[in-house]
């Protein structure tokens, strides 16, 4: 009976104000709804609203849907009408987050007939570095009392709302969305706790909401129903969208759990199916009653699984005509649902027009599912959803596991090592296994490249990838360079293939060719470290001779000027690609015209370019294989990588030649970087580029 010792309180979760806001068909429906649940409110005479979580659908709604909100709210939550039950807690402790840590409807500002209370839930939750929330708007307009915020990782404590109304006591306990798997863990390690009130602890009305996974989704991905306290006396249970309003006990702790359903379906689920209620929660000392009320502003949704492989006298899957008599099937079956969705809105005028309809057919059987979209153009004008109306899918056979078959005697213990170790090598080996015929490594071997990324990736060196490439390709023109191969494409690649596959098959050659090429890296990376501390003393020793205008070589200005600008070329170019390197005119003392004359009349080093291929390197050494030139050869590296210094290195033998052309060594190094590579002059001698690199560097 309702008196003055008894409390009415409308429970509605999951509103889900704006999904689908812009769709042209269902965009009002939530706003629609939502009027509906506070017109039931103010028709019932109720003391206040619970919502359990997801008022609004998105973090940040639309102002579209935050003015519908603030529009209903106002027309059914205002008013002269008196609040009949007081708060005996600590409201600062309630609201403390709020910056009016009181319940809205005892602010002097305020006229206030039904007060709302709502927690958040999992889409509308506190983010941002303010941990605000479309909740935290309404609450601070007093249209609404937010509570049951919790921002701590280590521990939670609910304290409950006091509240009273005659002879009836409430205390109304509120956790908003967390994280599933974090509260479990909580929960687990006893972090969780529900304060409860040190005078007559027995007589009150214990009320939980709660917005988190009921169902099992994983291990720890949900709530178990035996976490939450047993003085409990009934759990309002949020986030699950089927409706199951009417309260089920939970044996073991001796609760009771009501589980309202959202009020819109924001899914073509089966649970969704279900028809949409709210509660009216009576509540009069320690019992409890709940009463249901049908939402009659819902679009229906009428749903229905078909299986093809129940019906063998229909469909046939070797009748060439099978699709078309699976199409019209379907067809027969969604005017059924049409049908039985319009008799249902004859007797609902606040019903939407179109109904939600949803065929699942499942083709497994050698089916082949039909055109979705030339089948909805037909229910264009008929149905909201007309391009979600048919789900194909396949149901899969799942072996049945039977535990007497197992043979234990076969199953072998293996370290856990043993199955986490994954090598690098064995992924390229297996990239390149698997990849298709114009990716394939058509110079280089898999077990080489292999072997230079597990460098790169164990041990950090930038360059072992780079050097192996630039090792097999100089054996590889050596190579066509001895076999006097015909500068023909198909030539070359044929011999080339068979060089491959010698290496492959020499895998103590291999191995070899991947040492040295992580000796020239390590080498190469402490050369421009060495470089680099001596480019910094030289630069020192360049600005005291320009202050002086003397050289302590005693070389020409012009002379002192080009060093300079060699330098800004080989080392201090660093970030730089070599397109704009080649071409900048820009350098540190490079102003002289002398310098510059001297720079234009020496031709260059002829070096195959960076991407430049096999048949164009060898094209590129095929004039120099007739002419008689010099036993001795020289080398330009150069690094392309933005990270490392580029350097010019040249054997010792050409030590005193560098000294009387010093302006001629600052062009070359500017020029030679528009171009990579090795130029072999000589087949018969070969030198190591770094062997005299200390010669070299004491001489400069």
């Amino acid at each position: 009976r309702d008196d003055e010792d008894s409390f009415k309180i409308l429970i509605a979760t999951d509103i889900h104000l704006g999904y689908l806001e812009k769709d042209p068909v269902r965009g009002n429906d939530t706003f629609v709804t939502f009027d509906e649940i506070l017109s039931h409110a103010q028709k019932n005479d109720v003391d206040f609203v619970l919502l359990g979580g997801d008022l609004f659908h998105e973090n940040k709604p639309s102002r579209k849907t935050v003015h519908s909100c603030v529009e209903s709210l106002r027309k059914y939550c205002m008013g002269d009408r008196p609040v009949q039950f007081e708060i005996l807690s600590d409201q600062a402790v309630n609201f403390h987050y709020s910056k009016f840590p009181w319940v809205n409807y005892q602010d002097r500002n305020l006229n206030i007939s039904i007060p709302i209370f709502s927690i958040h839930g999992n889409h509308d939750d506190p983010t941002g570095a303010d941990a605000l929330c479309a909740l935290d708007i309404l609450s601070c307009a007093g249209l609404l009392n937010h509570f049951g915020r919790s921002t701590s990782v280590e521990k939670i404590d609910i304290s409950p709302i006091l509240l009273r109304k005659g002879r009836t006591k409430i205390a109304l306990y509120g956790l908003g969305a967390i994280p599933d798997e974090r509260l479990y863990r909580m929960f687990v390690n006893k972090q969780v706790t529900m304060l409860r009130p040190k005078e007559d602890e027995d007589s009150w009305f214990n009320l939980f909401v709660i917005h988190q996974n009921r169902s099992k989704h994983g291990a720890t991905n949900y709530i178990p129903e035996q976490f939450l306290d047993d003085f409990i006396d009934l759990v309002v249970w949020g986030h699950e969208h089927e409706c199951k309003i009417a309260p089920s006990q939970n044996e073991q702790q001796c609760f009771f759990v009501s589980q309202p359903g959202s009020s819109v379906v924001t899914s073509l689920s089966p649970g969704e199916a279900v028809k949409k209620h709210i509660g009216l929660l009576h509540v009069k000392g320690k019992v409890m009653k709940m009463q249901k009320i049908a939402l009659e502003t819902v679009r229906t949704f009428h749903m229905e699984d078909v299986v093809l492989a129940d019906h063998p006298d229909l469909f046939n899957p070797d009748n060439p005509k099978v699709t078309q008599a699976i199409q019209a099937f379907c067809m027969e079956k969604v005017e059924l649902m049409l049908d039985e969705a319009e008799r249902e809105r004859l007797g609902n005028p606040r019903q939407p027009e179109k109904p939600l309809i949803r065929l699942r057919v499942d083709y497994t059987g050698g089916f082949e599912p039909f055109s979705v979209h030339r089948f909805s153009q037909k229910y264009m004008d008929k149905v909201a959803n007309p391009k979600d109306i048919i789900h194909f899918f396949r149901h899969r056979e799942q072996k049945e596991k039977n535990d007497s078959d197992l043979n234990f005697g076969k199953l072998v213990s293996r370290p856990a090592s043993e199955g986490m170790t994954l090598r690098v090598e064995d992924l390229v080996k297996q990239y390149f296994q698997t990849a298709e015929k114009k990716v394939q490594l058509s110079l280089l071997t898999e077990r080489g490249m292999g072997e230079a990324v597990q460098e790169f990736v164990d041990k950090e060196e930038k360059d072992a990838i780079e050097e192996l490439v630039k090792f097999q390709l100089e054996k590889t023109q050596r190579f066509l360079k001895e076999r006097r191969t015909d500068a023909e494409e198909e030539k070359i690649d044929e011999e080339v293939r068979k060089f491959r596959e010698s290496r492959k098959k020499n895998i103590e050659e291999e191995d070899e060719e991947v040492r040295e090429a992580i000796t020239r890296a390590r080498a190469h990376r402490s050369e421009d470290a060495v470089l680099v501390a001596a480019s910094s003393d030289e630069e020192l020793m360049d600005t005291g001779m320009k202050g002086t205008g003397d050289s302590d070589d005693g070389l020409p200005a012009t002379v002192s000027r080009g060093r300079g600008r060699a330098r800004g070329r080989a080392r201090g170019a660093r970030g730089q690609n070599s397109t704009a390197r080649g071409s900048s005119r820009r350098g540190r003392g490079s102003t002289s015209q002398e310098s510059t004359t001297s720079s234009r009349s020496y031709k260059p080093v002829s070096v195959p370019a960076k991407n430049m291929s096999i048949m164009d390197a060898f094209r590129s050494l095929k004039p120099e294989l007739s002419l008689n030139s010099p036993k001795s050869c020289s080398e330009d590296i150069i690094n392309d990588d933005s990270d490392l210094e580029d350097i010019s290195i040249v054997p010792s033998s050409k030590v005193n030649q560098r000294l009387s052309a010093t302006s001629s060594f600052s062009k070359r190094g500017s020029q030679s970087q528009t171009s990579r590579g090795v130029d072999f002059e000589s087949d018969e001698e070969e030198s190591d580029p770094f062997k005299s690199t200390a010669t070299s560097r004491r001489t400069k």
